[in-house]
């Protein structure tokens, strides 16, 4: 549908499930926040701020500090000038940005250095075969020596061993998704699975991915 009138409506759609999940979970009691991918042709709708002003004005608690949108390099491809400013906007309401798949686009540094991003998401094939190929870790060591330059916090995807989990820690990156943490599950069942996961482990976990 991205190349359809309906991309910017099924967006709007899942930012409002995705803000009315948010809004249950931290009624329930759970701290913790939603990270949603947005399109770029979504993105670049002339009414997008407003719209998400509007989606987060529907709750009465606020939001948006725990309201991240996830976005491609690809979305700042056609005016970066135009997509800093929107994303200006939409900081100013609360809302965070992460950069994702990083490192497998083009002028990754420039759009990092003229982009706000709060987030760099390192790629999973590079993790994936960090253990065993010099190169890939390498690069996943730069990327979260790149977050730390730039006060971006990192995520790590694709992680799917207890191995590559360790080594992330090690190395500098303590928040990662992948089914080596847990599967994709619908909405309900993840008060249950934050409930038992802290009590298995000892962990928190701080963030849920809502996919389109």
């Amino acid at each position: 549908i991205e190349n359809t009138g309906l991309s910017s409506r099924v967006g709007d759609w899942v930012f409002a499930q995705a803000l009315e999940h948010l809004s249950q979970w931290r009624r329930g009691g759970l701290d913790i926040s939603v990270s949603v991918n947005v399109s770029a042709r979504h993105l670049q709708e002339p009414d997008f701020a407003q719209r998400l002003s509007e989606l987060l004005a529907r709750h009465a608690e606020p939001l948006a500090p725990n309201f991240e949108l996830e976005m491609l390099e690809t979305a700042a491809h056609a005016d970066i000038e135009a997509t800093s400013a929107l994303m200006a906007r939409c900081r100013a309401l609360g809302v965070r940005f992460a950069l994702d798949d990083f490192g497998t686009g083009y002028s990754t540094l420039t759009y990092l250095k003229r982009l706000p991003v709060d987030v760099l998401k390192i790629d999973r094939s590079f993790v994936h075969h960090m253990l065993d190929d010099s190169q890939d870790r390498a690069i996943v060591e730069g990327v979260i020596g790149l977050a730390r330059t730039f006060g971006c916090s990192v995520v790590a995807e694709g992680v799917e061993t207890a191995e590559q989990a360790r080594r992330l820690i090690e190395v500098g990156c303590d928040i990662g998704q992948g089914h080596g943490i847990a599967p994709p599950m619908p909405a309900a069942e993840v008060p249950d699975w934050v409930a038992a996961f802290k009590g298995m482990r000892g962990l928190r976990p701080t963030l849920v991915e809502v996919g389109r």
